[in-house]
């Protein structure tokens, strides 16, 4: 008799398939997953009760998520919170000769917040979405040790683009929870790089938050700016419609069919906007490392009121950059470096411009204080709304 509230737990939540949390976690170790992943029947039902008596998809009248693309949005319900600030970032390397550098990377599963009035279990590498951008040299070497937490449910892993080897480190560094494992690699190739778990199935890891991005600095370094900023876009696919209360299921067939339920930037709806929103002055040279987790759809990346004076397509550091540039594709598992001057203030709005998904959650802030610049942008004559700046 199993007398672990926790398995009971865990084997309590099979799908239609009959498979189990637990029985997931064995399949992710290497062997064929053959299965789809949902809730209990009970957790299901609830789920849907509560839909039955909201609006699904918030795209009508004041409901609609799109008004933060032009006004500010209302307050949201304090939660755990996976939200990577975009300024957590390492500052610029000035040495010029390669080192071996450590990479500590714990791969944490908590529940916390994904909208105002929901939550959900995210899969993370040290307890963020995306993970820890790392910066490194072209010539270094990198020493990456991980280790899955003990309360894990699932087996996880590492695979980084940068990495020139087998499986980018996956087979190497898979741990079932409470293992730690480390290899190393060297960073061959200057560039913006994304990583990301890839135990099977690899596309429900990634859509649980566990991707990230390593720069690989070239030899001579990047030009100076003022700011730099860490972005990065993913689904979240739940079996409950978008805007259900409460602790929601991750949606294995979603999954499949590509039909996510939330877009996100660093995480949850609402990280860049009312939570870490992007910061600069006039005057003041902004990059944003953008990066795709995914794991399905591209991205065209946009800044509303703002135009890339420089843009290093797929974050090909080495490539002459575009310039005058007014949105950027970039593909899951895909990244972009973009660059421009901060002219006028105000608030910008960074969204995907396929802005459908700015229903589903898909927005960020950049805000600029400093003084009006009425002979670049201004109204003539009073504007509609003379309470709002209008930009």
């Amino acid at each position: 008799m199993n007398d672990n509230p926790d398995d009971k737990k865990l084997e309590s939540q099979h799908n239609g398939n009959g498979f189990s949390r637990r029985s997931l976690l064995a399949g992710t170790a290497g062997l064929t997953f053959a299965g789809a992943l949902g809730g209990t029947a009970e957790a299901q039902n609830a789920g849907s009760a509560v839909a039955s008596q909201q609006t699904s998809h918030m795209s009508h009248g004041t409901t609609s998520l799109s008004g933060r693309l032009y006004q500010i949005n209302p307050g949201m319900t304090e939660h755990n919170d996976v939200a990577h600030d975009p300024a957590d970032i390492p500052p610029p390397i000035t040495r010029r000769e390669p080192q071996t550098i450590r990479i500590d990377l714990e791969t944490i599963e908590l529940e916390a917040h994904l909208d105002s009035n929901s939550t959900f279990r995210f899969w993370t590498f040290n307890g963020r979405v995306p993970g820890p951008f790392i910066r490194v040299r072209v010539g270094d070497t990198v020493e990456c040790y991980l280790k899955n937490a003990e309360d894990s449910w699932m087996a996880h892993n590492v695979d980084f683009h940068a990495t020139t080897g087998p499986g980018g480190g996956a087979v190497l560094t898979t741990a079932m929870p409470g293992e730690e494992f480390a290899f190393r690699f060297k960073a061959l190739n200057p560039g913006l790089y994304v990583y990301h778990c890839a135990v099977p199935p690899v596309a429900m890891h990634i859509a649980s938050g566990m991707y990230g991005m390593i720069l690989v600095e070239p030899e001579e370094g990047l030009a100076p700016v003022d700011r730099e900023f860490y972005v990065m876009q993913g689904e979240i696919y739940t079996e409950e419609p978008f805007g259900t209360a409460g602790l929601l299921t991750e949606s294995y067939d979603k999954l499949l069919n590509e039909r996510p339920e939330y877009f996100v930037f660093n995480g949850h709806v609402g990280a860049l906007t009312e939570h870490f929103p992007l910061k600069a002055n006039v005057g003041e040279t902004v990059r944003i490392f953008f990066g795709v987790g995914g794991p399905n759809f591209t991205s065209s990346f946009h800044v509303i009121g703002e135009i890339f004076d420089r843009v290093y397509v797929h974050a090909s550091l080495t490539s002459p950059p575009l310039t005058n540039v007014q949105t950027v594709t970039v593909p899951p598992g895909g990244a972009a470096v973009v660059e421009f001057k901060c002219e006028v203030p105000g608030r910008y709005v960074l969204v995907d411009h396929a802005l459908s998904r700015a229903e589903r959650g898909l927005a960020g802030y950049l805000i600029v204080e400093g003084e009006e610049q009425p002979d670049i942008f201004g109204p003539i004559g009073e504007p509609p709304d003379p309470s709002m700046p209008g930009h």
